[in-house]
C-alpha cells in the first residue's frame, strides 16, 4: 500500500530499539548487484532463514519491532525492495514479478535453499508471487494485507482514490528523481498485481493470511485469499488497520512464532465435536 499510509502509522507506533538504526545499520547492511539494480538488505541473528519484505513506500525500518524479536531464533534477512529505501533502481518499470525475481537472486547469492517469508502489504504480494514462481524456495509464508488485483474490490475505495490523486498531483509537479520514483512506486499498486484465485491453488506451502478488521484491504478479499490457498490459516485482528505488525506488534510476533513453530494442521469443524 502507498507511502501515504506510512504517515498514518506514525501516529500509532512508538519507536523502540532506537539504539539500532534498522534500515541504515552499517554493521548489518549489504548490497547485492543484481538484475540491473543495487539491492540493499540487512542480516541479523543465526538459524533458519526468515525473510522480511515491507509495505509499498516503506523500508526495512518498518520491521524494527520484528527484527530483534525474531533474530533471537532465526537468521533474519530484511530487504529494501527495488526502488525503495536504499535499494537503487533507475529503471522505469516495476512489478511484483521483478521483485520476486530479485528475492530469488538474493537467495541464490546467500546460498539459501529455502526460507520462511513474512511479507507485509506489497511484500505480501511479492511473497505470494514468490510461492507461485519459485515454490521450492518458500518454506512457510506469512502475508499481511496483500491484494490480488488493483481495483476498489481489493483495496478500499478511499485508499485507491488517494493513490490516484497522489500520482495525478505528482505528474503536475517538477520531474525530480524523487517524484518520478514515487510515481513509479505508487503506480505499482494502481496497475498491479493480476493474480487470479485459481492461481492461488498452486501455493502448497503453509500460509498465514493476516489482516486488520479496518484494513486497507477489505476483509472479504482477505478471506478470498485464505479460501483459495489450500494450506492456509486466517487471522483478522480486531480494531486494527493495515498496520497489524506495528499497532499489534506483540500479538503479531506471537502469532507468527506459533505458526512457524507448529506443523500445519487443518481442523475439520465437524470433528471438533467428536
Amino acid at each position: 500500500m502507498p507511502r501515504i499510509l506510512l504517515m498514518l502509522s506514525l501516529l500509532c507506533t512508538t519507536i523502540a530499539h532506537a539504539q539500532v538504526n534498522y534500515g541504515n545499520n552499517k554493521a548489518a547492511g549489504h548490497y547485492l548487484n543484481t538484475r540491473g539494480i543495487k539491492l540493499y538488505y540487512e542480516s541479523y541473528g543465526q538459524g533458519e532463514p526468515l525473510i522480511l519484505m515491507h509495505i509499498n513506500g516503506g523500508s526495512i525500518k518498518l520491521f524494527e519491532q520484528q527484527i530483534p524479536f525474531f533474530a533471537k531464533n532465526y537468521r533474519v534477512i530484511a530487504i529494501d525492495s527495488r526502488a525503495h529505501g536504499k535499494s537503487i533502481d533507475t529503471k522505469d518499470s516495476l512489478s511484483f514479478e521483478m521483485m520476486a525475481d530479485d528475492l530469488n537472486a538474493l537467495m541464490d547469492s546467500l546460498h539459501l535453499k529455502n526460507a520462511n517469508i513474512i511479507g507485509w502489504s506489497d511484500g505480501g504480494i511479492t511473497g505470494l508471487v514468490m510461492a507461485m514462481r519459485y515454490p521450492e524456495r518458500v518454506k512457510k509464508l506469512i502475508v499481511s494485507g496483500p491484494n490480488l488485483w488493483p481495483d476498489t474490490t481489493a483495496i478500499v475505495p478511499f485508499v485507491f482514490h488517494l493513490m490516484q490523486q497522489t500520482v495525478d498531483s505528482l505528474r503536475q509537479a517538477p520531474p525530480t528523481a524523487e517524484n518520478k520514483n514515487t510515481i513509479k512506486v505508487v503506480s505499482l499498486d494502481l496497475l498491479h498485481p493480476h493474480i487470479s484465485l485459481r492461481q492461488l491453488h498452486s501455493i502448497k506451502v503453509p500460509t498465514l493470511v493476516i489482516g486488520g478488521d479496518h484494513d486497507a484491504i477489505p476483509t472479504a478479499h482477505l478471506v478470498e485469499i485464505y479460501n483459495n490457498i489450500p494450506n492456509a490459516y486466517l487471522w483478522i485482528s480486531p480494531n486494527t488497520s493495515h498496520f497489524v505488525a506495528t499497532s499489534r506488534k506483540d500479538e503479531f510476533n506471537r502469532k507468527v512464532t506459533d505458526f512457524l513453530h507448529q506443523p500445519y494442521h487443518k481442523i475439520e469443524g465437524i470433528k471438533i465435536l467428536e
